[in-house]
């Protein structure tokens, strides 16, 4: 904000804190009522649950099949550290320059070269992993 005034910024602060307070101090209670309704059903727990380790299982299967293709695509590096890891990102032990190129090629990773497992899709997984490999192809990561 923009004040004429040291009197008016008080003035401007005062109104913001009051204004900001309540949003803090009282967040929305959506997200405990979803939780709420969901752990409180037996059915929708249950489905709920089934979601959950699809989820998972279809992250390790993303993980298993990059390390797989990028073996198929005669990569020499050792890739298992992406299988070992849980959750839903990797690091790829890309580096800066290495995700430099990958994002010449329509692939957008941090610096520190870490995947969105969960990003990774029947649809373009082939395509990643081809990417990985030309990067990283002949390269020490």
């Amino acid at each position: 904000m923009i004040c004429k005034d040291h009197e008016e910024q008080l003035k401007v602060q005062t109104i913001l804190k009051d204004t900001c307070l309540p949003e803090y101090s009282n967040p929305p209670i959506h997200g405990a009522r979803i939780v709420d309704t969901i752990i409180g059903n037996e059915e929708l727990e249950a489905e709920w649950h089934a979601e959950v380790i699809a989820m998972s299982e279809r992250l390790k299967s993303n993980r298993r099949q990059m390390v797989e293709k990028l073996k198929a695509l005669g990569s020499t590096h050792d890739w298992s550290h992406i299988e070992s890891q849980i959750g839903m990102f990797a690091y790829t032990g890309l580096t800066k320059d290495m995700v430099e190129e990958m994002r010449g090629l329509s692939v957008y990773l941090p610096y520190d070269g870490r995947v969105c497992i969960a990003s990774v899709t029947q649809n373009n997984i082939d395509y990643v992993c081809e990417c990985m490999h030309k990067v990283s192809h002949g390269k020490e990561l």
